[in-house]
């Protein structure tokens, strides 16, 4: 009997070794400014907090398209998907059309090249029109 409980416990572990770990989720808070004249650029910073430990983040971006103004953005939400904090690092795409005049409301789901989901809503303020394409890049501040 003992010689059969070896032999499950050696096969677990040799399993736990093969087998992928399974993905999980983080808290992310972003803040950034974006002005742009047809051409725009943001820049910004957060955090993300994942399996109790926070982690800086820095935020820029691009968009091309039909861009006037000026905004600040605030935005919490979750990450999901992700085996390690470097998952979350990527350039995030999106495409839209939108008129911030003093404060309105955001939500917006994006997904990374790791197949990381971010899924944020918050408050853009400031008097910015757009109908563009941007980029929105997050890299780990080490």
């Amino acid at each position: 009997m003992s010689r059969l409980r070896i032999a499950t416990v050696a096969l677990a572990a040799m399993l736990a070794g093969v087998l992928p770990a399974s993905a999980d989720s983080g808290i992310v808070r972003i803040t950034f400014l974006k002005a742009g004249f047809v051409i725009g650029g943001a820049a910004g910073s957060g955090n993300l907090e994942f399996r109790g430990r926070m982690y800086r983040l820095a935020v820029g971006g691009l968009s091309y398209g039909f861009t006037f103004g000026g905004s600040q953005t605030l935005l919490r939400g979750r990450v999901r998907n992700i085996y390690h904090p470097s998952d979350i690092e990527g350039v995030y795409a999106a495409g839209g059309v939108g008129a911030t005049i003093g404060r309105g409301p955001q939500a917006i789901v994006l997904t990374n090249q790791k197949g990381a989901i971010l899924e944020l809503t918050g408050n853009q303020m400031g008097l910015m029109v757009n109908a563009d394409l941007s980029g929105m890049a997050l890299t780990l501040q080490r």
